[in-house]
């Protein structure tokens, strides 16, 4: 018996491993956010493993009937609509009660939308500061004043109908020259990133209604904006 974390594409139906796929079609069930998202994937590498709805508003009802068929035996795969599960998406709470109940979890390698947004960016990755999605009202200002101190890049997921308020927001907390990417549609035909600083970005994007998956990735501050330390003594052979 065994949970396995599955990552599925962010846009670009080939951006999934040999073992992803594998994996799919070996386990019993396949617990996905929408079964109507999932099946396009499915379809494409001719996996007929029967699908369960598993998404934020009834995972704790679906909890313990999963639980129970892992203790019977069975393998399980846990997918969410695109990226990997737990990042922002359901899994925290299913594999937190497998522990529990000392059922394996393996979370297989794979797609998740920040890294190549963060890469795409520009910015200093060597270290970062992942915060997702914001709260929508309450906590949301509170939390942007807790990231105001915040030295290191910080990346952000927002819904496209919410981006334009996002960087108005950025704007009045971390002031007009800090720098900011918007990713968009990573992956997919028309992947799209928009750079500049907070000023420009939010006073030419405000109003702008956008489509798609979106990463908002807000630099870091100057004085920790620089390239990483390569140097031969930082990294030894044997």
């Amino acid at each position: 018996m065994k949970l396995f974390l599955v990552p599925t594409p962010v846009g670009n139906l080939e951006d999934i491993t040999f073992r992803a796929v594998r994996t799919l079609k070996q386990v019993s069930l396949i617990l996905c956010e929408d079964t109507r998202t999932s099946l396009p994937l499915l379809n494409h590498y001719d996996i007929h493993t029967p699908l369960q709805s598993h998404h934020l508003f009834n995972e704790h009802e679906t909890l313990n009937a999963v639980i129970n068929r892992l203790k019977s035996g069975e393998d399980i795969a846990l997918i969410t609509d695109a990226g990997t599960p737990g990042i922002s998406d359901p899994g925290f709470l299913l594999v937190r009660e497998c522990i529990k109940e000392n059922i394996d979890v393996e979370c297989l390698p794979g797609a998740t939308a920040f890294v190549p947004a963060l890469i795409d960016s520009g910015f200093a990755c060597e270290k970062f500061c992942f915060e997702g999605f914001l709260p929508h009202k309450k906590g949301r200002q509170s939390r942007l004043q807790e990231l105001k101190d915040e030295k290191r890049t910080v990346i952000f997921y927002e819904s496209p109908f919410r981006v334009g308020k996002l960087l108005t927001e950025l704007l009045d907390t971390f002031g007009e020259e800090r720098k900011v990417c918007i990713c968009r549609e990573i992956s997919k035909k028309f992947e799209q990133h928009i750079r500049g600083n907070l000023k420009d970005i939010a006073a030419e994007y405000k109003d702008k209604e956008f489509k798609g998956e979106i990463v908002v990735i807000l630099s870091a501050t100057e004085k920790e904006e620089k390239t990483p330390n390569l140097s031969k003594n930082k990294y030894k052979k044997n």
